[in-house]
């Protein structure tokens, strides 16, 4: 079913046999690096759909890594690492990964965030990348109006929350760092900026909860940042 190209870099022979022999269980091509200088090189040389990293690689931090391919690639970047401290979370996806996976990990989680991160693909390959309307369960964004709308009702709205709403449905799926946020809503990143974020996305949510047991729309990752959520 799934015929895009996975770039596997893991210098850990068992893990990395681990992720391979699930991809082709699950008739994922793939290539596989052990070294981030190899990930580098692997990616300019075959231009893979997605990298599944490691941080601790024995020549360059994983970090640096995507650094380097943030420089000429938008490829998705999957972190798979041991490092479970929130500030190499933030570190990696600060540095431009798209996902954090701590080890270990199950097989079930890795698939999943690989649908997800397809079905991303999808959307930015699709013949209207950039559509001038968002659509996720109940919610409907119009961007060419500038408003929202939550089961035909529409949200009523400030600046900044219709802010951060259009910033994470253009990154449905993919975790957004504070930093990241604070900096495209505002420009700086400051503590008053991150305090104001959470003022804001509290309020936000309870313009987007519905009735007992609807889903959430936004997930919240602890000390790091937030998600908008795929609602099938």
């Amino acid at each position: 079913m799934s015929k895009i190209l996975i770039l596997v870099v893991e210098d850990d022979a068992p893990v990395r046999n681990l992720i391979t022999t699930t991809l082709k269980a699950h008739d994922y091509r793939y290539i596989a690096a052990a070294t981030g200088e190899g990930a580098v090189m692997e990616t300019a040389s075959h231009n893979p759909d997605i990298v599944l990293l490691d941080l601790g690689l024995p020549d360059l931090d994983g970090v640096e890594v995507i650094r380097r391919i943030r420089t000429w690639s938008n490829v998705p970047i999957l972190v798979i690492s041991a490092r479970s401290e929130d500030t190499d979370k933030i570190d990696a996806l600060d540095a431009g990964a798209d996902d954090y996976l701590t080890k270990p990990f199950s097989v079930e989680e890795l698939l999943a965030r690989l649908r997800v991160t397809q079905r991303r693909l999808a959307l930015m390959q699709g013949s209207n990348p950039q559509p001038s309307v968002f659509v996720n369960g109940q919610l409907k964004i119009d961007y060419a109006s500038g408003c929202a709308f939550l089961g035909g009702e529409e949200l009523h709205l400030t600046p900044i929350e219709y802010k951060l709403l259009c910033l994470l449905a253009r990154n449905m799926g993919k975790v957004l760092t504070h930093k990241y946020i604070t900096q495209s809503v505002w420009g700086s990143s400051w503590e008053n900026d991150v305090a104001s974020l959470r003022v804001f996305m509290a309020t936000l949510r309870k313009k987007l909860e519905g009735p007992p047991g609807s889903p959430q729309y936004i997930q919240t990752h602890i000390g790091i940042g937030y998600r908008m959520v795929k609602i099938e």
